[in-house]
């Protein structure tokens, strides 16, 4: 990765409640497609990683609210590999307003690696390339003004 672009969408209105603020349940896909984008920053694009017989099911999930995302606003969202220990991992997300003023939401989420029979993968071993990307960002602050 030669330098991480920020995830940024724009906010739809099908995406938010009669206030026109983005319901709680949106942040969680927004999530989804932040981790997507930041793997195929990594060069590991899911489709090609399910290709290979695995599989990123989600084990947990976290939010915290703190100022709402309303419709028409465009919503910058900054991912950090936290953790990983080979077969998981644990991601931190802060999603914040385009001018990066306004902090709308702390997120976390964790992540296995497991074959379509839902067993752990060893990619240390057998998925080398992948288990180097991911051991290289661990920890790594990808937008180092906006520090987590």
């Amino acid at each position: 990765m030669e330098q991480y672009q920020v995830f940024k969408r724009q906010i739809h209105y099908y995406e938010t409640d009669k206030m026109q603020v983005v319901h709680h349940s949106n942040y969680i896909r927004y999530l989804e497609e932040c981790r997507m984008d930041f793997l195929r920053q990594l060069q590991l694009d899911y489709t090609e990683i399910e290709k290979k017989g695995i599989m990123i099911p989600v084990l947990g999930v976290s939010c915290n609210y703190r100022s709402p995302a309303r419709f028409g606003d465009t919503i910058c969202i900054i991912p950090k590999l936290v953790k990983f220990h080979g077969v998981k991992f644990e991601m931190h997300y802060r999603i914040y307003s385009e001018d990066f003023k306004v902090l709308h939401n702390e997120a976390s989420s964790e992540h296995c690696f497991v074959d379509f029979d839902f067993k752990p993968v060893h990619l240390k071993r057998d998925y080398p390339e992948i288990y180097e990307a991911m051991q290289k960002f661990a920890g790594v602050d990808l937008v180092p003004d906006i520090t987590f």
